[in-house]
């Protein structure tokens, strides 16, 4: 009996010589022919999988060439389909906090809480200014006292959007009709003593990252400014059966980057020469103008966080999983977050209350304990200060009772959780060309580019090549977005390692959060490390200043003007808790920002 590498080189000889007489007879390629041929003998030689050996044709002297049949196309995917792994920050997985959950809650853990407001007290204000800027759990207990009616409450923030929207450039859609009727609907059943909870009739605004029935949905994109998705992101969907009431899409940086937009630049209410930073762009300057009463963003790395700041409101990005993104646009399967802005840490407890909690439509989502706590105890919380956290808010804590203790530098390693760099960003980057690998290969074929020429030889270390193709009009280099391509040179092992080593980084967090439920760091030094740890945080104004503007990034184009000179605002600090601890996080500063009073200023617009 031949070994099969014996008899392989014998049948090449013989499909060789077969080959020449084929190409002299039929003209059929000798190249193509003889490869066809050896995969078919390989696969009855060496017992390869039958799917291959059916792909390949079988030559025959006597007959004509077979060409093989056309290979099966990969199922298409658009920018929403999951991996089939989640990403899940408790390090030691679902299980284990399941267990953990009903060991100290019991199954009532799963429920969700009863979110009441404090009753209204003294009269309506006359003015529809001092309405506006009422923080959403009071104009809550306005309706629920009847001393405001949903459609009077939607009428003034309607009024305010549409007067203000051409300074602020913060509504991509403003839904008038639709929110008119919702809150008509939710006078109606005010009314009839069919109360659904403190939202029930208070107007907001959602990112435009988020589907909606009848609305296009544009994510930022010139592309996609007529796009209509033909379903309700399930955020919506709890909203609407909270009884709030959607009243605009508003902008988001395109495909969820800084402030920009198809339509311009998002403006800070605060001050109008510098951009209300992004990519929850539009939420977070709707919501300090007071055009709406609250609004729902998104993070991937610092789209709740940095807009916030830049707009002096309270936020929180929640821990990673514990609200559904379902109808939402995909950057990182791994990283994506969904999180309230509003005007106080009351407010965003509020809105966190309804929307929290597992969906099955996305498999990342959990139910985890939700109970906000005004009257939490500080000196039982375990609080860390690092040596640059704002000293305003540290003082106020132990004035309040709290019992903070000084932390050290947080975990790293190397090569993942860090500052943005080519090796801790590359497994984002490949999330990112995923996402949008069906917008890339369609945007390629427009402007001609060849996206083989992407994947690129590169140096040991590099997980980007050197030179991305690039469109060549203007326009077209506008709409064409690098980061969406780098992705694709990245090798799967390097993808693989970054994860591990972010499992590192995770394990490595929960060990520093052993014996934390929160600390305050300097503002915005975590974002990069807990976007990758799925940790939540909290931002809450502490003071009054003039807001000191970042550097621009290395390499960012020079700007054509300076900045203007800067009037004062709320400046805001960052509070990280440990994960699912969202609740202790605003209980904790909720005490602190009803004792600071910061949140009651507010932009002359």
């Amino acid at each position: 009996m031949q070994p099969p590498e014996d008899q392989l080189a014998a049948v090449q000889r013989d499909f060789e010589t077969r080959a020449e007489a084929t190409a002299d007879v039929m003209g059929v390629n000798r190249r193509e022919f003889l490869f066809l041929s050896l995969v078919a003998a390989a696969a009855g030689t060496l017992g390869l999988d039958s799917a291959h050996a059916q792909s390949a044709p079988s030559p025959s002297p006597a007959g004509p060439f077979v060409p093989p049949a056309p290979p099966l196309l990969p199922f298409p995917l658009g920018n929403a389909e999951p991996p089939a792994t989640q990403f899940m920050p408790y390090p030691e997985g679902t299980g284990a906090l399941m267990e953990k959950i009903v060991r100290e809650h019991g199954a009532k853990a799963f429920e969700r809480t009863t979110f009441t407001v404090s009753p209204w007290t003294g009269s309506l204000p006359t003015s529809d200014d001092d309405i506006a800027y009422l923080p959403a759990h009071r104009l809550a207990a306005l309706v629920q006292a009847r001393q405001i009616t949903s459609t009077r409450l939607t009428q003034i923030y309607l009024t305010r959007l549409k007067r203000l929207n051409g300074t602020l450039n913060c509504a991509v859609t403003i839904m008038e009709a639709p929110a008119l009727a919702e809150a008509a609907q939710a006078d109606a059943e005010i009314a009839a003593g069919r109360s659904r909870g403190p939202l029930h009739g208070l107007p907001y605004g959602v990112k435009d990252l988020f589907s909606t029935r009848g609305v296009p949905t544009t994510w930022g994109a010139r592309d996609f400014a007529n796009r209509i998705i033909d379903e309700d992101a399930e955020v919506v969907v709890r909203l609407r059966a909270a009884g709030a009431v959607l009243i605009a899409k508003l902008s988001t940086g395109l495909f969820a980057q800084n402030d920009q937009w198809f339509g311009g630049r998002t403006n800070n209410p605060w001050n109008l020469g510098v951009g209300s930073s992004g990519s929850s762009a539009g939420p977070a300057s709707a919501t300090a103008a007071g055009c709406v009463a609250f609004a729902i963003g998104t993070e991937t790395q610092g789209s709740i966080v940095s807009p916030a700041i830049r707009c002096g409101l309270s936020a929180l990005r929640p821990t990673f999983g514990r609200v559904s993104r379902q109808g939402g646009m995909t950057l990182a399967w791994s990283q994506d977050r969904v999180g309230p802005m509003a005007r106080t840490i009351e407010d965003c407890a509020m809105v966190f209350n309804a929307i929290h909690g597992m969906d099955p439509k996305d498999p990342s989502t959990v139910t985890t304990p939700f109970r906000f706590n005004r009257d939490l105890r500080l000196a039982d919380v375990r609080i860390g200060v690092d040596p640059e956290a704002p000293r305003e808010l540290v003082d106020a804590l132990r004035e309040l009772g709290a019992r903070p203790r000084a932390i050290g530098p947080r975990p790293t390693v190397p090569g993942i959780g860090g500052n943005l760099s080519a090796i801790s960003s590359s497994g984002l980057n490949i999330e990112y060309a995923a996402a949008f690998d069906d917008y890339v290969v369609r945007k390629a074929k427009e402007f001609g580019i060849d996206l083989n020429a992407v994947i690129t030889p590169r140096p040991a270390g590099d997980p980007f090549p050197g030179t991305i193709p690039q469109p060549s009009s203007p326009q077209s280099q506008a709409d064409w977005n690098p980061r969406f391509v780098n992705g694709r040179t990245v090798k799967a092992f390097e993808f693989v390692q970054v994860q591990r080593r972010r499992h590192v980084l995770i394990s490595r967090w929960a060990e520093f959060m052993r014996d934390l439920d929160l600390f305050v760091g300097a503002p915005t030094a975590d974002v990069a490390p807990n976007a990758q740890t799925g940790h939540p945080c909290a931002v809450v104004p502490y003071k009054f200043d003039v807001l000191i503007m970042p550097p621009p990034p290395p390499g960012a184009p020079i700007a054509p003007t300076p900045t203007p000179m800067l009037g004062p605002q709320p400046i805001g600090a960052v509070i990280t808790g440990a994960l699912y601890a969202d609740d202790t996080l605003l209980s904790v500063a909720h005490q602190f920002q009803v004792r600071n009073g910061v949140y009651l200023k507010r932009p002359a617009l």
